[in-house]
């Protein structure tokens, strides 16, 4: 398997010949390459994690691609009434969905708290092919027991202080740590995240995996 990072939250998983796509939000380059594409998986309904744009360009070329997501998100996605929509299915923590190859399983459930006046919603984390991968959104919900290869972390956000993301590393303990969601950043911010999400991951004992927009890794 190959990852592929783009901006931000979107990532792209291939697989003898088989995409799947993770968050294509709004601070991600028009999607052109989508073909194989076999399932998408939306965290949650923040739009820097989907917009109908994207969507609708990677569905031009996979009609009727299976949506996974959250059931507030399903709505959402239902509601743009989007050409070449397929199914879109609510997911929650405990489920797990063998789609195109790929099998995926998520944990989670809510959003990470932004501020007490701001009514929380629903995240699902989701991992890929029994630990090769996991992401948990805009979350540090992570799955218990299992040996995960890459971990991707965010770097920025408005609900988070670095010092989460590390800690989160450090209980987790991955063989391989991916910053992500750091479209906010100025390169000197960026820096100063990935050196302390690096800090965290060699006290894990794992190796943290700078990738730029569109640079790719191999998975276990």
């Amino acid at each position: 398997m190959r990852l592929t990072k783009l901006e931000h939250a979107a990532l792209s998983i291939e697989k003898s010949g088989s995409r799947l796509f993770i968050d294509p939000g709004k601070f991600t380059t028009p999607i052109t390459e989508a073909a194989g594409t076999v399932a998408i998986v939306i965290t949650h309904e923040h739009d820097d994690h989907w917009t109908p744009e994207q969507l609708t360009r990677i569905l031009a070329r996979n009609p009727k691609t299976p949506i996974f997501t959250t059931p507030s998100a399903a709505e959402k996605i239902i509601a743009a009434d989007l050409p070449d929509i397929g199914e879109v299915i609510d997911v929650s923590a405990g489920e797990s969905v063998l789609v195109g190859g790929f099998d995926l399983a998520f944990f989670g459930g809510e959003h990470a708290i932004i501020h007490s006046s701001i009514p929380r919603i629903e995240n699902v984390g989701v991992l890929v092919e029994h630990g090769a991968l996991y992401y948990g959104g805009d979350a540090y919900s992570a799955p218990e027991g299992v040996d995960i290869d890459v971990l991707a972390v965010c770097a920025n956000a408005p609900w988070m202080r670095i010092a989460e993301s590390m800690d989160y590393i450090e209980r987790v303990r991955p063989k391989r740590v991916l910053p992500v969601h750091e479209m906010l950043l100025a390169k000197v911010g960026k820096t100063l995240a990935t050196t302390r999400l690096r800090e965290s991951a060699e006290r894990a004992g794992a190796l943290l995996v700078d990738l730029q927009p569109f640079e790719t890794l191999e998975l276990d």
